[in-house]
C-alpha cells in the first residue's frame, strides 16, 4: 500500500525513492509487525482470559506441563494480523509472489483457527477432525500446486526444484509437481504444529528460518547475487523478502509474550500457517530441498513421532522416553528453558549450514 502511494511521488520528491529498496520495506515491515504485536498483544491476551479461551493440557504429556492448564490460547491470531498488516502496507501488492505467500498463510491460519475455536471455545477434547485438518492441507497444496503449474508467478517458474551442492541441477517433476507441493506444504504445516509444544520454542525456531528465508529470497529475486551464487533467479521473487521481515517481526513480537513461563499460546492458528507459510516460502524460492535442512529441528521433531509410532507397532517397545523429541529431553531431566535455548541454537546451526551451501556448490 506505501510502496504504490510514495514510489509514484518519487519523481517530485526523491526521498520517496527509499519505497523502492526492498531492504527498506523489509526493515520496516519487521519494525511494524513487533510494534502490531506488542501494541495488541497485552490486550489480546486479556480479550481471550475474559472469554475463557484456554488451553487444555494432555493427561498424557509430562506432568510438569499441567501447570499451564488454562494459559490462554488461539494466540495465532495475533500472529497473523502482525504478519499480514506489515505486509499489505510495505510490499508491493501487484506481485504475485506475495499473493501467493498470503494465501498459504491466511488459508493454513482459517483451518487452525477452526480447530483452535472447536477445542477452546466450545470445549471440544479433540478439536477438528484429524482428517479434516488433513483436507485443508492438501486442499491447499492442490490449489497452490496448480497455481504454479498453470500460472507461473515467473516466466522461467517450472515443474522442478534445485538440487543444493550441485550446479545447474534440477530435479524435474512433470505432472508429479502437484502433488510434491501438497507433500511440501503438509509436512511442514504439521512439522512446525509438533514442534510446538514448549514455551517459545516454535516460534523462536520460526523467526530463525524466516531470517535464512530473507536472505534467501533477496538472493533469488536479484540478478546479481543470483548469478554469482548460480542459483535460480526469478524477477519478482525478491519482494517475498518484505514478508519475512514481517514474518520476523511477527515471531519476535509474540516471543515477548510466549517466552517461559508463556502468558498466551499460538495454538494450531499459529503453528499450521507458520508450517505452511515456511513451505511455501521454500516452494516459490525451488528450496523445497533445502527447507529439510533450514527447518532441521522441525524434521528431527516430526521423524521423532514418526519413528516412535513405528517402532511401538513394530516391536511393542518405544524408542524415546517420549515424542516429539523436546518431551524426551524433558523427562530425561532438562528444564523446559534448557530444552527451548538448545533447540535454538541447533536452529541457528542448521540456518548457517543452509546459507553455507550457496557457496559450496
Amino acid at each position: 500500500m506505501l510502496y504504490h502511494l510514495f514510489v509514484p511521488l518519487s519523481e517530485y520528491i526523491s526521498g520517496f525513492n527509499l519505497f523502492r529498496y526492498i531492504t527498506f520495506r523489509t526493515a520496516y515491515a519487521t519494525v511494524t509487525a513487533m510494534l502490531i504485536s506488542f501494541l495488541l498483544g497485552r490486550m489480546f491476551i486479556h480479550f481471550l482470559k475474559r472469554n475463557q479461551v484456554q488451553e487444555k493440557i494432555r493427561s498424557d504429556g509430562p506432568k510438569t506441563h499441567l501447570l499451564k492448564e488454562g494459559t490462554p490460547t488461539m494466540g495465532g491470531v495475533l500472529i497473523l494480523v502482525a504478519i499480514v498488516i506489515p505486509t499489505l502496507l510495505w510490499a508491493d501488492l501487484t506481485n504475485r509472489f506475495i499473493h501467493l505467500i498470503l494465501l498459504s498463510t491466511v488459508w493454513m491460519g482459517l483451518v487452525g483457527l477452526m480447530d483452535d475455536y472447536l477445542k477452546a471455545v466450545k470445549k471440544q477434547q479433540k478439536g477438528m477432525v484429524a482428517r479434516k485438518k488433513f483436507a485443508g492441507q492438501v486442499l491447499l497444496g492442490l490449489l497452490l500446486g496448480g497455481i504454479l503449474y498453470l500460472y507461473p508467478p515467473a516466466g522461467n517458474f517450472n515443474a522442478s526444484t534445485e538440487l543444493p551442492f550441485f550446479k545447474d541441477y534440477y530435479l524435474a517433476f512433470g505432472l508429479l509437481y502437484i502433488p510434491f507441493v501438497v507433500l511440501v506444504v503438509t509436512g511442514s504445516s504439521n512439522a512446525v504444529n509438533l514442534t510446538d509444544g514448549l514455551d517459545g520454542l516454535a516460534i523462536g525456531l520460526v523467526g530463525i528460518c524466516a531470517m535464512a528465508f530473507a536472505a534467501i529470497c533477496y538472493i533469488t529475486g536479484r540478478v546479481d547475487f543470483s548469478s554469482y551464487l548460480m542459483v535460480t533467479y526469478f524477477e519478482g521473487a525478491g519482494e517475498l523478502t518484505v514478508y519475512c521481515g514481517a514474518l520476523l517481526g511477527a515471531a519476535l513480537g509474540f516471543l515477548w509474550f510466549n517466552s517461559h513461563p508463556a502468558q498466551v499460546f499460538m495454538g494450531d492458528t499459529g503453528a499450521l500457517s507458520l508450517g505452511a507459510a515456511l513451505g511455501t516460502l521454500a516452494i516459490l524460492t525451488k528450496k523445497e530441498v533445502l527447507l529439510v535442512i533450514v527447518g532441521g529441528v522441525f524434521v528431527l521433531e516430526a521423524l521423532s513421532v514418526i519413528l516412535q509410532v513405528l517402532s511401538f507397532k513394530l516391536t511393542g517397545k518405544r524408542i524415546l522416553k517420549m515424542a516429539p523429541l523436546h518431551h524426551h529431553f524433558e523427562l530425561l531431566g532438562w528444564k523446559e528453558p534448557q530444552v527451548v535455548v538448545r533447540f535454538w541454537v541447533l536452529g541457528i546451526i542448521f540456518a548457517l549450514l543452509t546459507l553455507s551451501t550457496f557457496k559450496i556448490r
